[in-house]
């Protein structure tokens, strides 16, 4: 398998390096913060079973924070069941409208070609075969223009 190189300017390897320096900076912290995380919540699972009492008072409050999460998503749903009434309604109004216009207008073209077609194009054709035979009626009899 070939692999494509290219020669990089001293200025773009630095760059090149940096930025693969910073990107593995990134990945360590997002690593330390999901180790970090991980050992917080198996320290508050031990922390709670030894104290039933305080469980009990974690558990009320993650419920109400439940509620209040639901509450929210909620809202969002309602807001979002406005925005889409209102795109219905856009699609309706003003997109259909636009389409049955441009369908009007295919239509009203449709006829236009065939009326075209019908009594400009195919006379001049068969005008342009007559002209056509008749010189070659003439050439065949040696009569020039």
């Amino acid at each position: 398998m070939a692999e494509y190189t290219q020669e990089m300017s001293p200025e773009e390897e630095a760059e090149y390096r940096s930025a693969l320096r910073k990107r593995r900076w990134i990945m360590a912290g997002i690593l330390l913060a999901a180790v970090v995380v991980l050992a917080g919540i198996v320290l508050a699972i031990i922390a709670l079973t030894k104290n039933p009492a305080m469980a009990t008072n974690v558990r009320d409050i993650f419920i109400i924070f439940m509620a209040f999460e639901s509450l929210i998503i909620g809202a969002a749903l309602v807001v979002l069941v406005i925005q889409i009434a209102s795109l219905i309604n856009l699609l309706q109004n003003e997109v259909k409208p636009i389409l049955q216009s441009t369908s009007e207008t295919v239509n009203t073209l449709r006829g236009t070609t065939e009326f075209l077609s019908e009594n400009l194009v195919e006379p001049v054709i068969k005008l342009n075969s007559y002209l056509a035979g008749l010189r070659k009626f003439f050439d065949l009899f040696g009569i020039k223009k």
